[in-house]
């Protein structure tokens, strides 16, 4: 399979590794970097304490002295809701950590897929965006047409079936 634009095989390892953008393309200034880095600092942050927050209620809530059969059954409705919940913000943690890196690397605003640039705008909404928005696009249909045919696995040429979930 053929890497976009930007992405070469490195003969040491056999890895694929980004070796900067193509020709005819910049890689984002610092100042425009500066920004994203603080953004996806910022939600990592307010994600964590979320997580935090979640976990402090929870250990809040275990004292059973007085609570009946219905009040336990609530309480670990809640607390499975809680876990799934807090099962997505790791991931999205996971996200905006590989998103930290990609900065470090010079990867960030590049397409996984195509090798395209990023738009700002997409960027700005979900800064931890692996996929400019036409491969996206071909992405939740092909996960769409996966599912309507009642496979598991999305199109294997696309990166994970949780990139760019949020709000896309």
């Amino acid at each position: 399979a053929e890497k976009p634009p930007g992405w070469r095989l490195t003969p040491a390892d056999g890895a694929t590794r980004f070796t900067g953008p193509p020709a005819g393309r910049t890689i984002m200034r610092k100042r425009e970097k500066d920004k994203f880095r603080n953004s996806l600092l910022q939600l990592r942050k307010e994600i964590t304490r979320e997580i935090q927050q979640g976990v402090q209620e929870n250990r809040e809530g275990e004292a059973g002295d007085g609570r009946d059969t219905y009040d336990i059954a609530s309480d670990e409705r809640d607390r499975e809701i809680s876990l799934l919940l807090s099962d997505r913000e790791r991931r999205k943690l996971q996200q905006i950590d590989d998103a930290l890196h990609r900065i470090d690397t010079e990867e960030y605003g590049i397409c996984e897929e195509c090798g395209g640039e990023i738009a700002t705008g997409r960027l700005e909404a979900m800064p931890f965006s692996r996929l400019c928005v036409t491969c996206q696009s071909e992405f939740e249909q092909a996960q769409r047409t996966v599912q309507s045919e009642g496979s598991a696995t999305p199109a294997a040429r696309y990166p994970t079936a949780d990139s760019d979930d949020e709000g896309s």
